[in-house]
């Protein structure tokens, strides 16, 4: 079984999704730790009401990322940490954690990428009319959900539908997809 790290900024549904995956025997792993780039993260709670260690930090309590993110790549190294999953992670990574870790970190992203990068894809993909949306999970580089496209999944956008079920439509696919790709990634590290 491999050691994971799960980065969010939010709510926390897909580290819950994973969670979920791994207490239901669907993703042989074990989150080691949830990093959080803000302290009252609901994420935050719920890692720990399910006894992970949490690294929740205020990005301007530092002098520069790199530091953080030594910090950060410290704590990982200590828990034997495979595979860095974000999800939700509001942040670009930055040269010390895409060193450290270079092609072991993954992206999940609301949007048929290359289309829609960035805040709020949702919304863009909205306010553009598509009639297909999606989710894209993608290695993390340097740029803004730039990276190699790992995987996709899309479906039709009804006429009649609100942001709210486009959201949940989203969510229903991002939390069966992204633990059966880490999971897939993990077997292939072995």
């Amino acid at each position: 079984m491999k050691n994971i790290a799960v980065f969010a900024s939010g709510t926390g549904t897909n580290f819950e999704a994973i969670q979920k995956a791994i207490e239901d025997h669907k993703l042989e792993a074990s989150i080691e730790c949830v990093v959080a780039d803000h302290v009252d993260a609901k994420v935050v709670e719920k890692a720990r009401k399910k006894n992970i260690e949490v690294f929740a930090f205020d990005p301007k309590s530092y002098p520069s990322k790199k530091d953080y993110e030594k910090e950060i790549v410290a704590l990982l190294e200590r828990k034997n940490v495979a595979l860095i999953v974000l999800a939700g992670y509001m942040r670009l990574c930055g040269e010390v954690l895409l060193n450290a870790y270079e092609g072991r970190i993954i992206n999940i992203h609301p949007s048929l990428l290359p289309a829609f990068k960035g805040k709020d894809a949702i919304g863009q993909a909205i306010d553009y009319g598509v009639k297909v949306m999606g989710v894209t999970i993608h290695y993390v580089d340097s740029g803004m959900d730039s990276g190699k496209i790992i995987a996709q999944k899309s479906f039709d956008v009804e006429e009649n539908m609100n942001r709210e079920e486009i959201e949940a439509s989203i969510h229903a696919i991002e939390h069966v997809l992204y633990p059966a790709v880490i999971q897939k990634l993990l077997e292939e590290m072995k």
